[in-house]
């Protein structure tokens, strides 16, 4: 359950990340269970649980984490086209980065059987980008999942994550992070061929 406490404000070493830390996790996103937006206000873009094995953390504790996420789509959601001139080819390469908060785990207010990897990112795109690639740069724990008495305690909860993350990334060890060539590497094969359960 919830822990009735204060929250720290900002998390993680002011140095910068600290083992297991920074966390790559690459892929597709993938259709969710539809309750970011339509139930809660939040929406968020899944990637497919099996690129927590294919990274080597299927044993990350579940729970909410914040850092940085590359995504070849612009600012409205659009995806970047593969294919054309050097300069389109040069925005795919180049891609957006974007400050964003995720949960690992269950959901346990939803009851779910099957474990999620859920990224709201910190931007109001316009259109969905489903099939785009999606590049995460985790870099600190916020909390465990919690299960919660009801919505209004969950959303509450997950507005105080955003807040948590913005102070976490203003730090200049974690604000520099979001230059890391990792978050626009498009080009490679990850695991695109995973299906989300």
């Amino acid at each position: 359950m919830r822990p009735d406490r204060p929250r720290s404000p900002v998390v993680g070493d002011p140095k910068g990340p600290k083992h297991p830390f920074p966390i790559k996790l690459s892929g597709p996103v993938v259709k969710g269970f539809g309750r970011g937006s339509r139930e809660l206000g939040i929406p968020t873009a899944n990637l497919p649980i099996a690129g927590l094995s294919v990274g080597g953390h299927e044993e990350v504790e579940s729970g909410v984490y914040y850092g940085w996420a590359g995504v070849n789509v612009d600012t409205k959601g659009s995806e970047i086209e593969k294919v054309g001139g050097k300069e389109q080819q040069q925005q795919q390469q180049n891609g957006t980065v974007w400050p964003m908060v995720m949960s690992i785990g269950w959901n346990p207010f939803y009851k779910n059987t099957v474990r999620s990897v859920e990224v709201h990112i910190l931007h109001e795109f316009e259109e969905d980008f489903y099939g785009a690639r999606m590049n995460l740069l985790i870099l600190g724990f916020i909390r465990p999942e919690f299960d919660y008495v009801n919505r209004e305690s969950l959303v509450e909860d997950i507005n105080m994550d955003i807040e948590v993350t913005k102070r976490c990334l203003a730090r200049d060890a974690y604000a520099e992070l979001k230059h890391d060539e990792y978050l626009l590497e498009f080009a490679g094969v990850g695991h695109e061929s995973e299906v989300a359960t």
